[in-house]
């Protein structure tokens, strides 16, 4: 049975009682597990609520949940704050750290056949199937080249489904391959929907990346212990509270597309009008770089008018990239746009073998196309504008546009409308003109 509990509507406000209620009807539908490894995310992700629910399956499993492995993929190593913060109940020493470079099995190789087929002819090139060590499993006597079978017998893959700028809709099997994936599954993934282009993904479920993770499921998941999908869908209500909508619970695809099919209602905001004038805010305690911080490009720009200008509050940011190779070459070549990007990785070894940082440039560009005008804590102007993004002071932009004061959407600040995002991760914004089908 795939499918071991779903709930949700557009509507529904499921409470703190109600998912944990469905999460140990489905857990208990299982039946007995002798060791667990819960896969959630990290804290860029704090407002999932899967914070709470990996919090439940430590209650549910006790001592049988053996480990913790949030999908970090390139991200930065949660801290000791953050993991109180956000899974308060479950024991510190469960938690183990993903490191994309170095504790990575390969379990296979999707066929360059196949991804020039879902490139429209684009790439050619392999895409190796690889995930943490510890979730790999010997099925049947078999085991991947290298592997540390993590000896679990299921793994709990718990996340948020979301519209998201390199896969279409986040969660479902990316969380594996990519939350737990290694260097060259991440960089591949990532240039493949940035040269296929993010503005035919975002909000979609069915996409070339999609398709190169489904694709790997089927013919390598047999390497893993059985994976059960824990899916939430989350916005907010008219009282401007985080809200769980839904919850699916389940093997393969089914948990994934019924919480897209439901996140599409609740996170992708379509617009009849354009934004001449968007002011996004990053909470400092979320967004730390412009790499995490640049979901106020991607969940915007198609919202956004021609020579529309986007403000970016970014209190927290003190980087580009997490990962220190990657935020060396942002700060080398900068947000310069399709043409140019594509260039540089013909021209350049070093971007060339790092085509997750090409994807990024390219996704946090605007093509030309509007002005995006980051106010930073920690960045300096001269670091700022190296990367070819306008500066503004954060004190004085703050000032005028006040988060305090706003409400997300519309608003009038000196008699200029401007358009007010609290949270880009939570959501979808979109001009009805530039989104088709």
């Amino acid at each position: 049975m795939s499918l071991l509990f779903a709930a949700g509507s557009s509507t529904t406000e499921l409470s703190p009682e109600e998912f944990r209620a469905g999460l140990f009807e489905a857990l208990e539908r299982l039946g007995p597990r002798k060791r667990v490894l819960a896969v959630p995310p990290d804290f860029t992700r704090f407002h999932s609520k899967a914070g709470e629910l990996t919090d439940l399956a430590y209650e549910f499993y006790g001592e049988r949940l053996t480990d913790v492995l949030p999908a970090l993929g390139t991200h930065t190593p949660m801290s000791e704050e953050q993991l109180r913060t956000m899974y308060p109940k479950t024991p510190r020493g469960l938690f183990r750290v993903h490191n994309w470079r170095e504790d990575i099995v390969t379990l296979g190789e999707v066929p360059g056949e196949f991804i020039r087929e879902v490139s429209e002819g684009k790439l050619d090139y392999t895409w190796p199937a690889q995930v943490n060590k510890l979730l790999v499993g010997s099925p049947k006597g078999r085991s991947a080249e290298g592997s540390g079978n993590g000896g679990h017998d299921l793994i709990l893959s718990i996340g948020q489904v979301v519209p998201h700028e390199v896969v279409g809709m986040a969660n479902g099997n990316k969380n594996v391959f990519v939350g737990t994936g290694g260097v060259m599954g991440i960089h591949r993934s990532h240039f493949l929907g940035a040269v296929y282009g993010m503005e035919r993904m975002m909000g979609r479920a069915d996409t070339p990346v999609r398709r190169v993770l489904n694709y790997a499921s089927e013919h390598f998941g047999a390497m893993m212990p059985p994976i059960v999908y824990v899916q939430t869908v989350v916005n907010k209500n008219e009282r401007g509270e985080l809200v769980m909508r839904g919850l699916f619970i389940g093997e393969g695809e089914e948990p994934f597309e019924r919480a897209a099919e439901l996140s599409l209602k609740c996170n992708f905001l379509m617009m009849d009008r354009e934004i001449k004038k968007a002011v996004v805010f990053l909470d400092p305690h979320e967004f730390h770089s412009t790499w995490l911080g640049n979901k106020s490009v991607y969940r915007t720009r198609m919202a956004l008018a021609d020579g529309a200008e986007l403000i970016v509050l970014a209190p927290g940011v003190h980087e580009f990239g997490e990962d220190a190779t990657i935020d060396k070459l942002i700060r080398k070549f900068g947000y310069c746009g399709t043409p140019k990007t594509l260039e540089y990785v013909k021209e350049d070894a070093g971007l060339a073998g790092n085509l997750s940082a090409a994807a990024h440039l390219i996704h946090g560009s605007s093509e030309g196309r509007f002005t995006i005008r980051y106010c930073p804590g920690h960045l300096t102007r001269e670091e700022i504008e190296s990367v070819h993004y306008e500066y503004g002071d954060l004190a004085e932009y703050r000032k005028k546009y006040d988060p305090a004061k706003l409400k997300d959407g519309w608003n009038v600040v000196d008699g200029e409308e401007i358009f007010y995002v609290s949270n880009p991760g939570l959501g979808l914004w979109t001009y009805k003109g530039r989104f088709k089908n």
